[in-house]
């Protein structure tokens, strides 16, 4: 395989302003937290990130596109009343209530987003003047959390409170689905005085910090103020007025404030007197926040320093208990400008961003025995596309799209330039406002399809006849209104240049049909719509908890197999589709061979599909919904000859072999007219693959198979690795013995590349197995001789006065409880036994005959020259099974070129030529940072 390492891309990552989880943090949750769990990431570009912790492994769901001049400033969400459900039957059933996200940024307009459509749904705004802070109302609690009802009259959903820059604070609600005013604070010494914080002590009272230095409180049921709180002058030769720029609660009503002169106060929650302080950081305190308990308090300001603080131990009446700083690092280049908080009985994280545009996660509770992760400042959802038979390389980001050529390593023998590497060859700038949302170029590099939130923009690209220039000829393609208005969240172009699959923002499927004469192209007005399959959801959510509607059917990708007759989609629930194109004359559309082939046709009493040019696109059978997200989809034409595989059959995937890769890859291979998994993928479970791949942190951003002559290798991409799978051999069963050096080879992989020694380390391998399954979500366990905290793990329980008859207790094996209450995916799904499906387990039990123990006995007894077992780094490049590395920078995509290259190595003849174009941190663009003498 011939890799390009291009860093030529100059995509610069946006900074993070705001953070928020969709649930506020509680002791009382059980496992990893909420189904409806979500972290929402505000940039300065507009652009709203969903990502779902997913127990640890932080995948990027989905992008909420923003627009020019566009900043997110602040997020919120809230959770609408439970109501009754009607269909109970006397039962008191309640119907979660619907998740809801709004954002501000630098304007007078509260926005309300719609995470179904992708696209913002309300807006609220009126004459106060810029906002500048944003914050929801805590959740309607019983009192003295009995379960008693809500006084009459009461509303038990969330007020929205946010701070203008002219000294007033609006209070929004959000009742009856709506965003409507309800009333306006200001009092009149406030006058032109900029609120920076807000935060609510309880349901009533409202705590603001303004640009003055005065902390003061509200009662938001009529506006009164109850109390002016002064933080003083600024220090002696620094400006006079105290920025206080942010404010937290904490459970037992103590305030918790941070300002511009780089002081933590602590605020008593009865007479507001001042409690303790702290000169923690250097700079300004650009925000804090406080565990559930209320026993910790982190915060991150503008000298880089992110300081952990906690209370002295004892009891929580105990008013003599002290606060104390117990860390601080600098985890960013930049401004800490956003801190998270979530923490459930299984996790406890603090998430932080700001200008360096990379998330990090910070063990809270867990502080000084797990390390912390960074998260990659790229996207996780690929902005990188490639025509294979043109070279051809383009990338988008806000309103631009680039397009490169990458020159064959021929002609580059007697080149010393690395300008003559790569070329740009065509630049477009789309008019709007919205950023670009998808692109989709041609696999011959005669199409270019751009689209936003609200339009679709087709462009054909030619190399000017008669000149040596390499500059690409681009002119506008017509395309219809009823095509173009709706805008796409996702654009594909099949591979005969025919089709063009658009994914509307709201994950309806539209198909539309394109003709192409002597170079120029016209798309059909008629608009094909295709319907998905109905499915059910495999639980029910939760009324505290809250539900997202309709948001996880999401579609996350798109494919076209290479005949352009199959269309499958993958949405984040776990489902995917198909839809076969035919003839519109009645004809079986499958070989005689595959009679067990279905198509849903429209006796369901669906409309009579679209016929444009005698062919009509067929909804085929689904696929079983699989446990996770689908993260790529690619489809695996067949060889030219059937290839063995270890245990002496053969392997011949047709052109309707489709790879699936989910979020917590699982990697499957489905045979689409023959409505089945393929042999290879019953015979290969997830749990036969390496735990590194499985485990790794970083979840799979994309793959691709080889385009001509069968795809009997298949590569898969993350933020800093890379994977290559053979399809045509067995992978040998797991073993206990192999489970114990996978496992440590997934320590290796995942944490710090730097090495460690372990040997001396007793209970390390033991304790970071049984963590594997409890990630607090963040990074490893650190080794015993690593940790920071003097604690032990272990303690000596002692029955009586025999000190003989003792038992030594693990703490980590305590603290784990009952998983989720059943809340696990995989506990919940009846298509998987152990995280795997249950096909898989009854295939395994069938195949524990002579063949599989000769193919595994053979598998353990070949070893390397080293006398390495297989199945390891060195091992996997000898045996071909895989290979992986993990030495690449920042990835932003990686994409095939000129797959068709006859070459020497590699299956059939095929030289496997890919870019992977890297965006190291170094290479970007990020803005000014504070600085001091102490740098």
């Amino acid at each position: 395989m011939e890799v390009h390492r291009c860093r030529f891309v100059p995509f610069n990552p946006q900074g993070i302003n705001a953070l928020e989880f969709s649930h506020p943090p509680g002791l009382d949750t059980s496992g990893h937290g909420a189904r409806t769990l979500r972290l929402a990431v505000g940039r300065a570009n507009g652009d709203i990130e969903i990502w779902n912790p997913l127990r640890g492994a932080w995948f990027q769901e989905t992008i909420l596109r923003g627009g020019k001049d566009r900043s997110i400033e602040g997020l919120a969400w809230t959770l609408d009343p439970p109501t009754d459900d009607p269909s109970s039957e006397g039962r008191r059933t309640k119907i979660p209530g619907r998740l809801r996200l709004f954002s501000i940024g630098y304007s007078t307009t509260v926005t309300e987003w719609d995470l179904e459509k992708g696209r913002p749904c309300r807006h609220s705004s009126g004459g106060y003047g810029e906002i500048w802070c944003l914050t929801a109302q805590p959740r309607w609690r019983p009192e003295d959390g009995k379960q008693n009802a809500p006084a009459e009259g009461e509303y038990v959903g969330q007020h929205l409170a946010v701070g203008c820059a002219d000294g007033s604070i609006v209070i929004l609600s959000t009742a009856d689905n709506d965003l409507s005013f309800v009333r306006r604070i200001r009092p009149s010494t406030t006058k032109n005085v900029r609120v920076l914080s807000l935060a609510f002590q309880n349901r009533h009272v409202l705590v603001a910090g303004y640009a003055d230095g005065n902390i003061r409180l509200f009662d938001i049921r009529g506006g009164r103020l109850l109390r002016t709180v002064s933080l003083g002058r600024g220090p002696y030769g620094g400006p006079k007025e105290i920025l206080v720029w942010s404010l937290k609660c904490l459970p037992d009503g103590t305030i918790v404030s941070g300002d511009s002169t780089g002081e933590i106060r602590f605020w008593d929650a009865n007479n507001y007197s001042l409690v303790q302080r702290f000169k923690g950081h250097q700079a300004d305190v650009l925000d804090v926040a406080v565990s559930a308990d209320g026993e910790s308090v982190i915060s991150g300001g503008a000298d880089q320093r992110t300081v952990l603080y906690r209370r002295t131990p004892g009891s929580k009446d105990d008013k003599s208990r002290r606060w104390v700083e117990v860390m601080h690092r600098r985890y960013h280049t930049h401004d800490v400008k956003k801190i998270a908080v979530y923490e459930t009985k299984d996790i406890s994280i603090a998430v932080s961003g700001g200008p360096d545009a990379a998330l990090v996660v910070v063990p809270l509770r867990e502080h000084g025995k797990e390390h912390h992760r960074k998260l990659s400042n790229l996207p996780q959802i690929p902005q990188v596309i490639s025509s294979p038979s043109s070279r051809l390389i383009a990338s988008f980001w806000e309103r631009e799209v680039r397009i490169w050529r990458i020159a064959q390593k021929s002609k580059l023998k007697n080149v010393d330039s690395k300008d003559e590497r790569h070329k740009l060859v065509g630049r477009v700038l789309i008019k709007g406002e919205e950023n670009i949302s998808s692109v989709a170029l041609s696999r011959d590099g005669t199409l270019l399809a751009v689209g936003t939130v609200s339009s679709i923009q087709l462009f054909s690209l030619r190399q000017p006849t008669g000149s040596d220039s390499d500059i690409l000829r681009i002119s506008d393609v017509t395309v219809p209104s009823d095509i173009s208005h709706d805008g796409a969240r996702i654009l594909s172009i099949s591979p005969d240049n025919n089709w063009i699959c658009i994914i509307r923002p709201d994950s309806s499927i539209n198909v539309a049909r394109i003709r192409s004469t002597e170079g120029t192209f016209e798309v059909d007005s008629r608009v094909v719509e295709l319907e998905r399959s109905e499915r059910d959801k495999p639980y029910r959510d939760r009324a505290s908890f809250g539900t997202l509607g309709s948001y996880e059917r999401t579609i996350r990708t798109v494919a076209f197999s290479h005949d352009s007759k199959i269309l499958a989609t993958g949405d984040l629930l776990g489902c995917v589709d198909f839809w076969v194109l035919q003839d519109s004359e009645p004809r079986d559309a499958v070989a005689a061979d595959q009679d067990n082939a279905s198509v849903v046709d429209s006796e369901d009493g669906g409309e009579e599909p679209v016929v444009i040019d005698g062919q009509q696109w067929k909804r085929h059978v689904p696929m079983p919904r699989l446990h996770s997200a689908i993260v790529h989809l690619c489809f695996r034409p067949g060889p030219s000859q059937p290839k063995a595989i270890t245990n002496g059959n053969t392997v011949a995937p047709s052109e309707d072999s489709l790879l699936v890769v989910t979020s917590k890859h699982q990697l499957v291979e489905y045979e689409v007219l023959r409505n089945k998994f393929s042999d290879w993928s019953l015979r290969n479970p997830r749990s036969h693959f390496p735990v590194e791949f499985t485990s790794v942190k970083d979840r799979v951003m994309g793959g691709m198979c080889s385009a001509r002559y069968g795809a009997n290798k298949v590569l898969f991409y993350g933020s800093s690795w890379m994977w290559i799978f053979d399809l045509t051999k067995d992978y040998p069963a797991p073993t206990s013995k192999d489970k114990s050096t996978s496992s440590t080879d997934v320590a290796k992989a995942a944490s710090s590349s730097r090495k460690r020694k372990r040997e001396n380390d007793e209970d390390y391998e033991a304790l970071r197995l049984q963590r594997a399954a409890q990630n607090s979500g963040a990074g490893d366990l650190m080794p015993s001789a690593e940790a920071t905290v003097s604690l032990g793990t272990k303690i000596r329980k002692i029955v009586g006065k025999d000190e003989e008859k003792s038992e030594v207790i693990s703490l980590n094996a305590e603290r784990r409880e009952a998983n989720d209450d059943g809340d696990d995916a995989e506990n919940s799904n009846p298509f998987l036994v152990n995280g795997e499906p249950d096909f898989a387990r009854l295939r395994r039990e069938s195949d524990d005959g002579d063949d599989a123990e000769a193919t595994n006995q053979d598998t353990k007894s070949r070893t390397d020259e080293n006398g390495k077992a297989e199945g390891t780094e060195s091992a996997s490049s000898t045996d071909g099974l895989y290979w992986h590395s993990y030495k690449f920078r920042d990835i932003l995509g990686v994409v095939p070129i000129d797959q068709q290259l006859p070459g020497e190595d590699g299956d059939d003849g095929v030289m496997f030529e890919v870019a992977v174009v890297e965006r190291p941190t170094w290479d970007v663009e990020l803005p000014d940072r504070y600085a001091k003498d102490y740098e």
